[in-house]
């Protein structure tokens, strides 16, 4: 599975891979070896409209599928995924880089949304009111929306669509996914995997392409929903542009994850908490920490033990057991390094310098190691700016009210930390911070398929999260029925407003 036994990475529609037109083409590397591996197609406007019309015509005999055959579909794919995780995570691994462990918990929490999507006759059911006014009965229903775009990030290539579209399809929906340029296997591995599973011609395409492919989904009037994860310029442009032409659209943004370390805390189960999550997936997560930050007389002893687990680190190609792999791009690499130059010149100090790493990997692969900065200030570049690289900054403030107020005043507020063995100041940050995830100590603190996952600020355009029923929210709308069918007789003309009786 996986290359649908072509060279190049193709679009598909219709259950079958699709050449398009355009005859443009990106280059996909393995960022462990830097080497070009195979060539990805880009569409041009009518290779976009291709694959959004055949989700369009597929959409009507999806969305009058039986709820019990829909169902039946999603859990096949997620027995066939479950037996084949592994060859997905091996495909991540080669175009993103990440290491194989961290790839199929990739996979396996997207499959935990698929789970949820086998729940969908239960949370798209509607209410009933029996002779709500005499003789007539109201009752509600949650029909799909039709063709609904996602346009998904390289740092997840699996995971996030997976956010997305068991709960679109099993919902009714038609899918035209467009995955990134720098990783899109996966999805056309996916895309197989749903044919294998039983679904129809068209349910669920994938359009591969660029800027071009994401502005003639914003523009199509056939497409009615657009759900979207990467930085927050352009999930402001995302949602700006989506809704202008009338579409409802979730745009998930940037993050500047804090965690809070307070003198309380066990400082060997923060230190551990900060490694693993301000360096695993070579910090290329929304969800990674990039603040320390350290209240009180901690500080020093906080960094050393994080420096000596840092300092650990085996840095290296992600099929060699490594801890951590290698950026995605060289371009990537090199601007991640770019931060850690500005903050030595603007007087922070390096106590771990990843830009020196001897990475167990092709001598040309787009490395760099775990990289500790302490004493950073909130002007400097690597604090203000999400770096999404390997790259932890520790702030030190006196006290937590100072704490509270340097992550609400952030413009992020995607997710954030507290470390603390003092159950009141746990509940007060849980209450006060203005962020949409929070951990206590939990560093990572992603939610479950069945609660939502989004931000607040500059961290998501638009009202709905993703998952959970917040996501069957967003793929479904309401419609609300009034029926009488006792006795119509003819009651005579009533130019009244309609009254319940």
């Amino acid at each position: 599975m996986a290359n649908t036994g072509q060279s190049q990475i193709v679009h598909w529609v219709n259950n079958k891979p699709f050449d398009g037109s355009s005859g443009a083409t990106a280059p996909v590397t393995n960022p462990a070896t830097g080497e070009v591996t195979r060539e990805v197609a880009l569409a041009n406007a009518e290779d976009a409209r291709t694959v959004i019309e055949a989700a369009e015509a597929a959409f009507p005999a999806w969305r009058d599928t039986s709820l019990a055959k829909r169902t039946a579909i999603v859990f096949r794919f997620r027995e066939l995924l479950n037996e084949r995780k592994d060859e997905l995570a091996a495909i991540i691994t080669s175009e993103h880089g990440k290491v194989v462990s961290d790839a199929l918990g990739e996979v396996t929490r997207g499959q935990e949304v698929v789970e949820f999507a086998c729940g969908m006759p239960h949370l798209v059911k509607g209410g009933f009111t029996e002779n709500a006014s005499t003789e007539v009965d109201s009752f509600s229903v949650n029909p799909p929306l039709g063709v609904v775009g996602i346009i998904s990030p390289f740092n997840f290539p699996a995971m996030v669509p997976m956010w997305f579209f068991p709960i679109a399809i099993a919902a009714g929906n038609t899918v035209v996914l467009k995955p990134s340029e720098k990783d899109p296997s996966a999805a056309l591995w996916l895309a197989e995997l749903w044919a294998e599973a039983g679904l129809p011609d068209g349910v669920f395409n994938v359009l591969q392409g660029d800027k071009l492919a994401v502005d003639e989904l914003l523009a199509h009037e056939a497409v009615k929903a657009i759900s979207f994860v990467g930085s927050t310029p352009i999930a402001r442009y995302v949602y700006a542009t989506g809704t202008a032409n009338g579409k409802r659209v979730q745009a998930l943004g940037g993050a500047k994850n804090h965690a809070v370390i307070l003198p309380d805390a066990d400082l060997d189960l923060a230190a551990d908490a900060m490694v693993n999550a301000g360096f695993g997936s070579a910090g290329e997560r929304c969800m990674a920490i990039s603040a320390v930050v350290v209240v009180g007389r901690i500080a020093d002893e906080l960094v050393a033990k994080i420096a000596e687990r840092a300092r650990s680190v085996r840095t290296g190609d992600g099929t060699r057991s490594c801890d951590m792999g290698p950026l995605v791009t060289k371009a990537h690499r090199d601007k991640v390094a770019s931060y850690v130059d500005a903050a030595e010149r603007d007087g922070a100090a390096i106590v771990v310098d990843g830009r020196q790493v001897r990475a167990d990997g092709g001598a040309n692969g787009f490395w760099l190691g775990p990289t500790l900065l302490d004493n950073v200030t909130p002007d400097m570049s690597c604090y203000t700016d999400e770096i999404f690289g390997p790259v932890l900054s520790v702030v030190r403030v006196e006290s937590y009210d100072e704490a509270l107020r340097l992550i609400n005043s952030n413009p992020y507020g995607n997710g954030t930390a507290i470390f603390t063995n003092d159950g009141g100041a746990a509940r007060r940050f849980h209450n006060e911070v203005e962020v949409g995830m929070v951990g206590i100590n939990v560093p990572i603190p992603v939610p479950m398929a069945y609660y939502s996952f989004g931000g607040w600020k500059s961290s998501l355009f638009g009202d709905t999260h993703a998952h959970g029923t917040e996501g069957v929210h967003f793929f479904t709308r309401g419609k609300v029925v009034t029926s009488r069918w006792l006795n119509p007789s003819h009651g005579g003309l009533n130019l009244g407003f309609p009254q319940t009786a």
